[in-house]
């Protein structure tokens, strides 16, 4: 899949330290593809890794404290095998430590050359602001701001993140914009054995009730319209505009990720189109 991934144009490759199971083997496997192939193009390759969520035992080994930002990334980088990232995080903010301390470990690890750029993760609105501010006081322009986004989660949106980035000339890469897996057509016929849901696995089967199940054969139809999967039309709903910088896809199979791509096919949506999927989304059962 990275193979098939790089070979079509993405570049971009999203990790961080506690992804798994188990903590840290995202980064190993990203590791040792870098080292068995990738690493003659790593100049073509934007590679961004995170800490700030649970990563070791003790008080330094979750949150956004000096200390618990500097070790992870070093050992990031041993994993990776990589002397810097493009990117590094800090994925989410920590109320235990001051703004300050947080901020001042990313424009010291950009000035130590461990990484490119620096960005944040689910950051409140208000935090975020402050961040920004103190960022580019010192030289350190906040270039990506993460977020959950898509046709079901709209936060971002609601709480003035998106606008916020746009003024600020921030970034936004949208995780989970298909909402892991809801707006794919894996689940127009029910829950299948292999799925995330059947397996428990972050998507509970709770979540696909009567009327969610609804919203999405609804905008199925207006895929279908469009010439394209729901998959590719959610995607390219993400992406229809310049407030969103890209989106981080989780394919499992090569052929989800073919098919994911094809949703750069045709971005570009009618008033009509995007008044019906509005209409969809915000009706407690998708207008069935």
């Amino acid at each position: 899949m990275a193979h098939y991934a790089f070979d079509h144009g993405i570049t971009h490759f999203d990790l961080a330290n506690n992804y798994g199971p188990s903590y840290g083997s995202a980064e190993e496997t990203f590791g040792f593809i870098m080292k068995k192939s990738f690493k003659p193009y790593r100049d073509e390759l934007f590679v961004s890794t995170k800490a700030g969520y649970d990563m070791w035992p003790g008080p330094y080994g979750n949150w956004g404290s000096r200390k618990s930002l500097m070790a992870s990334l070093d050992q990031s980088l041993v994993r990776m095998g990589l002397d810097y990232v493009d990117v590094f995080y800090s994925h989410r903010y920590d109320p235990e430590t001051p703004l300050e301390e947080t901020m001042q470990a990313l424009v010291d690890i950009v000035r130590q050359g461990k990484a490119l750029y620096v960005g944040l993760s689910k950051y409140p609105a208000g935090k975020a602001e402050e961040a920004y501010r103190y960022l580019e006081a010192r030289d350190v322009h906040c270039l990506l701001y993460q977020g959950r986004y898509n046709l079901f989660d709209r936060a971002p949106e609601e709480e003035g993140i998106l606008g916020q980035a746009r003024a600020y000339g921030v970034g936004f890469i949208a995780f989970s914009p298909l909402a892991q897996g809801l707006l794919t057509s894996r689940y127009l016929q029910g829950v299948p054995e292999d799925s995330r849901m059947a397996q428990g696995r972050f998507l509970k089967r709770e979540v696909l009730t009567e009327a969610v199940l609804g919203k999405i054969k609804a905008l199925d139809r207006v895929a279908a319209e469009r010439g394209q999967t729901l998959a590719e039309m959610s995607l390219a709903w993400v992406l229809k505009d310049e407030l969103v910088t890209s989106v981080i896809i989780g394919a499992s199979s090569v052929a989800q990720l073919e098919d994911n791509l094809k949703a750069l096919r045709k971005v570009d949506f009618s008033k009509e189109e995007l008044d019906r999927i509005e209409a969809i989304c915000h009706t407690p059962d998708g207008g069935q």
